[in-house]
């Protein structure tokens, strides 16, 4: 069973920056590619970034030169930097792990991220 567990998310205005970090319980970390989506009210979740187990990287549009996805497989990580923040991206922030194995998907529980003045 995987366990993934957020942290990072809170109250910022626009313009600020939140990094958000997931833990995952997993010993096969390593190998599956992880990705952060977010999800607001009404809306389906949208996948805003992904990066494979060699570190390769691929973003949503809307968030490409503002948001830096990165994991450190030995410590079962994947965190996410969020810079220079829009109300836009108020939402509820899930980590995502996608075993290559099971074919299965993990999630999160979630962390609210809100962006206001």
């Amino acid at each position: 069973q995987v366990t993934l567990v957020e942290s990072g998310g809170g109250l910022v205005q626009p313009g600020g920056s939140l990094r958000l970090s997931c833990a995952a319980s997993a010993r096969i970390f390593g190998i599956n590619p992880m990705a952060w989506y977010r999800q607001t009210p009404g809306k389906e979740r949208e996948l805003v970034a992904t990066i494979t187990s060699g570190g390769s990287t691929n973003y949503t549009g809307s968030v490409k030169g503002r948001f830096t996805i990165s994991r450190d497989n030995a410590e079962a990580t994947v965190h996410l930097q969020m810079n220079s923040l829009k109300p836009e991206d108020t939402a509820v922030y899930y980590c995502n792990l996608f075993s290559l194995v099971t074919r299965t998907n993990y999630w999160g529980q979630g962390t609210q991220v809100t962006v206001s003045a």
